[in-house]
């Protein structure tokens, strides 16, 4: 079946359909990882937007549900050089097609996702159609142009969990404000000895420290930082009352409780080989990203905030901490899921944070 994307500059890309059908729109933005497709389908943070991978061949190990970072897939379309249609993998249980398929999402192969992913760095991220309905470049051009602004949607209300979740664990118990939090940070904390109870994403900060964590954590999620007031609002009321650590969005929102400025990046950072440098350790970390927002470092100043990590691609903010009180802030996924898993150490550093707390 013909499909068509559809940029708002005008620019089309015609391919073949694969998974859902009919006519699809979200921000388009690409994704430089070699693999972890299963779980950049299944993030959150990806709610709302339109993924183009830049690797060219997609699909060829299948999938299988252990690795989704969610219950399901809430990217609005995904665009694909070449999609494999016969996966060979042990854990493989379907096709990248008849995932797709059952979660009603557009595919789109046959892209020269290599000229769409330049179009988008040198234009920036734009919005987008797909449609297997129409191919009349008039109109899906226009229908691209009239597309809400990214930046002025909500979208963690769609990705936050709906009631207070618990995750078991021995340990101490972490209050988790879920803004479309993946899978893997809960896996992480657990396996560190934690009790996890996760928080609507605007929970009051009242009834998260009735609860007594021992620390708060603020999930990543979709969408533009300063959208979430109720979750900036709550993390404010906690400042100095709780160990935080913020996790990408989370991360975003700590800075803006604090007093500090977030802007939109003109491509965004996504995939699984952005390099990061560690100030203090003075080390360079492989790291995965999926963010489109980032931290104003002129904002910083009056905030008690430092600068702990930067990005080696652009300069940007990657990670925060207070002078003086127990927060920290990380602007990419320690968590992994997809991606290398060398910055999990930032997981013991916030459980060595709570121990120092709770003397």
């Amino acid at each position: 079946m013909q499909a068509v994307l559809a940029l708002e500059d005008g620019t089309l890309y015609y391919g073949e359909a694969f998974g859902g059908g009919g006519e699809t729109w979200g921000e388009v933005v690409f994704n430089t990882g070699m693999t972890g497709y299963a779980e950049v389908l299944t993030d959150p943070s990806y709610c709302g937007q339109i993924v183009v991978m830049t690797y060219p061949l997609v699909g060829n190990y299948g999938i299988n549900s252990g690795d989704f970072e969610s219950k399901g897939s809430f990217v609005r379309g995904f665009v694909v050089r070449e999609q494999c249609t016969q996966p060979s993998n042990w854990r493989a249980s379907g096709t990248l097609a008849e995932f797709l398929a059952s979660e009603g999402v557009i595919g789109l192969s046959g892209v020269d996702t290599r000229a769409l992913t330049r179009r988008l760095r040198s234009k920036g991220t734009m919005r987008g159609v797909i449609s297997t309905e129409h191919a009349e470049p008039e109109y899906l051009v226009e229908r691209a142009r009239s597309c809400p602004d990214f930046s002025a949607q909500d979208f963690v209300p769609e990705v936050s969990t709906r009631e207070v979740l618990h995750y078991d664990g021995g340990g101490p118990l972490v209050a988790l404000i879920d803004l479309g939090a993946k899978q893997n940070i809960v896996r992480c904390l657990q396996r560190r000895g934690c009790r996890v109870l996760a928080f609507p994403w605007d929970t009051a900060a009242a009834d998260i420290l009735s609860a007594d964590p021992a620390a708060v954590m603020i999930s990543n999620g979709p969408g533009n930082p300063v959208r979430v007031t109720a979750t900036i609002e709550t993390v404010r009321r906690l400042v100095g009352q709780k160990p935080l650590f913020g996790i990408c969005l989370g991360h975003q929102v700590l800075a803006l409780a604090l007093g500090a400025r977030t802007y939109k990046l003109k491509f965004g950072h996504r995939g699984a080989n952005h390099p990061v440098k560690d100030l203090k350790r003075n080390k360079v970390f492989i790291s995965a990203h999926n963010h489109g927002f980032a931290v104003d470092e002129a904002s910083l100043a009056g905030t008690g905030l430092v600068i702990t990590h930067r990005n080696l691609n652009d300069g940007t903010v990657e990670g925060i901490r207070h002078r003086e009180l127990p927060i920290i802030g990380i602007q990419y996924h320690p968590e992994a899921s997809p991606g290398p898993r060398d910055s999990e150490y930032l997981f013991d550093e916030f459980m060595e944070l709570i121990r120092r707390e709770g003397k």
